[in-house]
């Protein structure tokens, strides 16, 4: 599945607003539309909000003004501010094309560059990661990092199970629904059904507890990595914290666009999204149209709960 690509002057990708009732693909013409969609959670994942936002640029480059071109790369980077590869893809954009003198025929390489490296990477991280995964092993994941997350193909922590279970190695996976936008329930039960062909089972947020005893690995995402800590989909802490009192791998699946040393962890800023998204259900309304509503999108899981990080080169222990 490609969740993002360019085509003829277009920006194609999946509706993940959608799925999994409906695979619909949406054609985007302008920067402004990509932004949109980042915005409104039609693409998410860190490293596919990173692929889109480097395509936004290509067709803002299209316009063959460079300050439009700057304007597109300042208003991209306003749509989502916790995950780090949207900001660094626009950077690795925007220098290409500061130090090129065809500063449009730089933007489209790189940009195309951006979306070939990010599958590349991701192969290479399931490969490194199936390793820690042993015939029989129950897994938990949270949230959505599969190939819906990322351009396409495999995936960080879901890439992992799919590379160990091509292996031949058999699995049992756990996945949350992961409230209030329920990526887990929605994308991640949509990529283990159809995709990953595994043996899952979806469980309710609050039910991770009870199921930690039966588990032998836990494997999440992330949205940023900094130098003591990552930050990743509001509820991956709880897990983090409860797989350390019940002595289970607790483990991070990042490539290292991921990556950003020089912050810790009191530096993140997190993105606090809508109370509607907390107090409706595909606009039916679940709570007083009154009550207060706290929404984060993320949380910080510091590095003493985290076993290793997995990335296309290495499992960095911690």
């Amino acid at each position: 599945m490609e969740t993002v690509r360019y085509e003829d002057g277009k920006v194609i990708m999946v509706d993940q607003t959608k799925l999994p009732t409906k695979l619909e693909y949406i054609e985007l013409e302008t920067y402004e539309e990509v932004a949109e969609s980042i915005k409104n959670l039609k693409v998410r994942g860190a490293p596919a909000i990173g692929v889109s936002a480097a395509f936004g640029l290509l067709l803002a480059s299209r316009k063959g003004n460079f300050n439009i071109l700057k304007k597109a790369a300042e208003d991209l980077k306003e749509t989502r501010p916790t995950a780090v590869n949207l900001f660094w893809a626009i950077e690795e954009v925007m220098s290409a094309a500061r130090q090129a003198d065809d500063w449009q025929d730089a933007v489209e390489k790189k940009a195309k560059n951006i979306f070939t490296e990010d599958r590349n990477t991701n192969y290479k991280l399931s490969e490194v990661g199936s390793k820690i995964l042993g015939n029989g092993d129950s897994v938990l994941t949270h949230c959505n990092a599969g190939s819906l997350a990322t351009s396409g193909g495999y995936g960080t922590a879901l890439g992992v199970i799919k590379r160990a279970v091509e292996k031949g190695k058999e699995l049992h996976v756990y996945c949350t629904e992961t409230r209030p936008v329920m990526q887990g329930a929605r994308l991640t039960s949509f990529e283990l059904v159809e995709d990953i062909e595994v043996d899952a089972t979806l469980i309710v947020d609050s039910a991770v507890g009870t199921i930690m005893e039966e588990l032998d690995k836990v494997i999440v995402g992330a949205d940023r990595v900094v130098s003591d800590g990552v930050a990743n989909k509001i509820g991956t802490y709880n897990i983090a914290v409860l797989a350390n009192k019940h002595n289970v791998d607790f483990y991070v699946a990042a490539p290292k666009s991921t990556f950003d040393m020089d912050l810790n962890t009191n530096e993140i800023e997190i993105e606090e999204r809508s109370e509607d998204e907390v107090k409706k259900i595909k606009n039916q309304r679940i709570a007083p149209e009154d009550i207060k509503a706290y929404n984060p999108a993320f949380d910080i899981t510091p590095s003493s709960l985290i076993k290793g990080i997995i990335t296309e080169d290495e499992i960095v222990e911690l």
